[in-house]
């Protein structure tokens, strides 16, 4: 049989790529309390805000408020998106309320293009000149390669492509680098062969994969991604978010229902799992709808 890891790091992604596709507007102090939840329920690792245009996604225009309100113990370290230079002047503003700043690109021209309104070429010269001011800021400076499994506009983005892409993240000074299965196009058989390359090609950097649940492989592809060595996922409570571009494109995996999943396996993840449902739940609440986490309704698997 593989050995699995014995531990993994989650990082907790709703407050930013989850909530950024909601219709409806957020109010700030709901925000707030829902990351002290999930900083409660064990995450040590929250991507709380991104510094984006307001008028480009109205949803996550209150990121400053929402890094000065959070309550979160010292040990919880916290993430922002960075799109582009503009984004990190804004950023290092308040550059004392987070510990890391995420960088990204998408592997397909395309979609890169109706994401950000740039080429691949231009997002990567940009990309450098961030890396080196985040660095010079002592914050780390982790990157997302998106669209790493396929592009809705292009089809199957090469290997070689998203590799030489992570590769050069790592040369600007990336210590972690994700892999963003952006509209849900990943399967376990590609994903093993993916992440086993990866992790051969990216030595001393943490490769972290983010899988959405779009056709409903998400946990499966991250089983996948543990089989082969990777130790560091992302995910989104309540499976809130999904990419903006194009429309349709359904959830992340749910945090619960990937820590369930590896509590059931034996591997740790530091994590309360009905701390996590309970965080579901009360977005659920906030949100005035049903979520599609199956841990909300089922709850933790007991086997006494």
């Amino acid at each position: 049989m593989t050995r699995l890891p014995s531990s993994v790091h989650v990082r907790e992604v709703g407050p930013r790529d989850g909530f950024q596709n909601e219709p409806e507007r957020i109010p700030t102090a709901d925000k707030i309390r829902l990351i002290n939840a999930l900083a409660r329920a064990g995450l040590k690792r929250i991507e709380v805000a991104s510094f984006v245009r307001p008028d480009v996604i109205p949803q996550l225009s209150d990121g400053v408020e929402v890094l000065h309100g959070i309550d979160v113990p010292d040990d919880v370290r916290l993430m922002v998106l960075i799109p582009n230079s503009r984004g990190l002047d804004n950023s290092l503003k308040v550059r004392d309320k987070f510990h890391e700043a995420a960088i990204f690109v998408s592997a397909s021209e395309t979609h890169n293009k109706k994401n950000v309104n740039r080429t691949v070429a231009e997002t990567m010269a940009d990309n450098d000149k961030m890396a080196a001011r985040i660095k010079a800021e002592g914050l780390d400076c982790a990157a997302v390669v998106a669209t790493s499994f396929g592009c809705p506009y292009e089809g199957k983005v090469d290997l070689d492509r998203v590799l030489g892409l992570a590769e050069r993240f790592a040369e600007a000074g990336a210590t972690e680098i994700g892999f963003g299965d952006t509209t849900g196009m990943a399967n376990p058989a590609y994903v093993k062969e993916f992440f086993a390359a990866a992790l051969e090609r990216l030595p001393g950097v943490e490769v972290t994969a983010h899988f959405h649940n779009t056709r409903g492989q998400g946990l499966a592809n991250a089983f996948a991604a543990l089989e082969v060595g990777c130790s560091s996922f992302e995910s989104s409570f309540g499976e809130l978010g999904g990419c903006p571009v194009p429309p349709g494109s359904t959830g992340n995996i749910a945090t619960e229902d990937l820590v369930s999943m590896f509590h059931e396996m034996g591997v740790e993840t530091g994590l309360s799992l009905p701390g996590l449902i309970d965080a579901a739940r009360a977005a659920q609440d906030t949100l005035g709808r049903k979520l599609t986490s199956h841990s909300i309704v089922a709850g933790p698997v007991n086997w006494n």
